[in-house]
């Protein structure tokens, strides 16, 4: 009897040592390879769901084992949303860690200064990181711009142009928020207290950066095209500016004519409205905001473009015309 009883005791033992080093064995690395496989984890995705993934493109042994092994070290409560790199050479404890508190895959975005809403959008859905149609109402929610203490009714000019590191997962409204407290950012930093001595208000000066942004990409000339703006403003005169007309056209095929200059129901048409456009039409960076806020001292009233990056300007109409009959002649509007 006692000899059975050994018998059976070393049989157990056996088969516990045995047991446990086949659970070692299913917590241990799949495989050898360490290519890098992008997983990720998707908002409201529950801890089994995502370990049985996990199980299933050959990233662990076992998702009931994780499942455990989770919930005995409190992780399973810790997934965090995004995109993981993970390889089968991790051991299921590595896999874990990755994926509750890890660093998520980021994609590198670049928003050139002058960059429309539109054009943002295209770049964010060209990176899977939002749909572009999302983001655009994102941009023009107004409650949103309330909360993010946006002078405007739109964020249109409040995205502010710069490189981000974005993980997947974000909603368009985190996103906008991102890009909205860079702005604010660079404004207490650079713009604030020169802005003091404007007399236009933040949101004036957002619109006229903007516009300034898309007339021209030589910086030296930013300081002088914004005088010539705010000369023009004082003097009642319309600012007259091709940008802002084409911003309210929509599905512009990139052939500004005089029809366009016409009409009427565009609000955009600074050759027909008075003042300022009803909001900004891009995104401007800080020199162009630097520009409206200490702009040059001069008495110019126009400008035109030499065709090669930069302008002429002029104190009278009829230096403005010889100008342009010197430069335009061969570019006359249809």
């Amino acid at each position: 009897m006692a000899r059975w009883l050994g018998a059976a005791l070393t049989v157990l033992i056996l088969a516990g040592f045995a047991g446990v080093q086949y659970g070692r064995s299913l917590l241990e690395p799949v495989s050898g390879d360490g290519e890098l496989i992008l997983f990720r984890v998707e908002s409201g995705t529950s801890f089994a769901a995502v370990a049985a993934r996990l199980e299933t493109e050959g990233l662990i042994r076992s998702a009931r084992l994780a499942n455990l092994l989770a919930r005995a070290q409190g992780l399973d409560q810790k997934l965090h949303v995004g995109e993981y790199e993970l390889s089968a050479s991790e051991t299921t404890q590595e896999v874990l860690k990755a994926i509750t508190g890890g660093p998520v895959k980021t994609w590198t975005v670049t928003i050139p200064e002058g960059s429309r809403a539109v054009d943002i959008a295209a770049r964010l859905e060209a990176e899977g990181l939002t749909s572009a149609t999302e983001f655009l109402l994102a941009v023009d929610d107004v409650k949103l711009a309330r909360e993010l203490g946006v002078p405007a009714d739109r964020l249109e000019g409040y995205l502010y142009p710069d490189t981000y590191r974005l993980p997947r997962g974000l909603s368009p409204e985190q996103i906008t928020r991102i890009m909205v407290k860079q702005f604010d950012r660079v404004w207490a930093a650079e713009i604030a207290e020169l802005a003091i001595a404007s007399t236009l208000s933040k949101n004036q000066i957002v619109i006229l950066a903007s516009i300034v942004e898309k007339e021209t990409a030589a910086a030296a000339e930013r300081p002088i095209i914004a005088s010539v703006f705010l000369n023009r403003l004082e003097q009642g005169m319309r600012l007259e500016t091709d940008p802002t007309v084409i911003y309210g056209i929509p599905d512009f095929d990139g052939n500004l004519r005089k029809k366009h200059l016409k009409d009427r129901s565009n609000p955009y048409n600074t050759y027909r409205i008075a003042g300022l456009p009803p909001s900004a039409i891009a995104s401007p960076g800080a020199e162009a905001l630097r520009a409206v806020v200490a702009p040059d001292t001069t008495d110019f009233l126009y400008f035109v473009s030499r065709n090669e990056g930069t302008h002429v300007f002029s104190t009278t109409y009829r230096e403005h015309v010889n100008a342009v009959n010197r430069y335009q002649r061969n570019r006359r509007r249809r």
